[in-house]
């Protein structure tokens, strides 16, 4: 009996096997088929478009000049920093940047603005320090 058991079993597992493997065959002669028969009635199939490449964002403190202007914003709002200098007009430095933090105001800084945290582009973030090196800066609500 216990001979026959093992025969049985071993039977079974084979025939799960050629299932597998058979529906392994047709979903393969699907999916050739399916653009093929696309092909044949004239419609391409859907164009493949490459995934964008991920943009790694960071988070960079930004003094802004007003502090008013800081106590306004929130996490997750949206911001444009412009960098305004004496020599020329002002520019827009960071378009549409994230707020992640409002940290508390400091003590005992009279009119040295208010620090702010924006997520955004590693290129933006070094545009904005250089910026903050050499302009005042101030943010727009987006």
């Amino acid at each position: 009996m216990g001979r026959a058991r093992g025969r049985l079993g071993r039977a079974v597992r084979r025939k799960r096997r050629v299932a597998s493997a058979g529906l392994a065959v047709v979903a393969a002669a699907l999916a050739v088929g399916g653009t093929d028969a696309q092909a044949s009635r004239g419609t391409a199939p859907p164009e493949v478009k490459p995934a964008p490449a991920a943009v790694r964002l960071v988070s960079a403190p930004v003094r802004i000049a007003d502090a008013a202007t800081v106590r306004l914003l929130r996490p997750g709002d949206r911001v444009d920093v412009v960098a305004a200098e004496r020599a020329g007009p002002p520019r827009v430095v960071a378009s549409g940047a994230r707020v992640a933090e409002v940290p508390a105001p400091e003590k005992g800084l009279g009119d040295g603005g208010a620090l702010v945290v924006l997520s955004v582009p590693r290129d933006t973030a070094r545009a904005l320090v250089g910026a903050g090196a050499v302009a005042r800066l101030a943010v727009a609500l987006c």
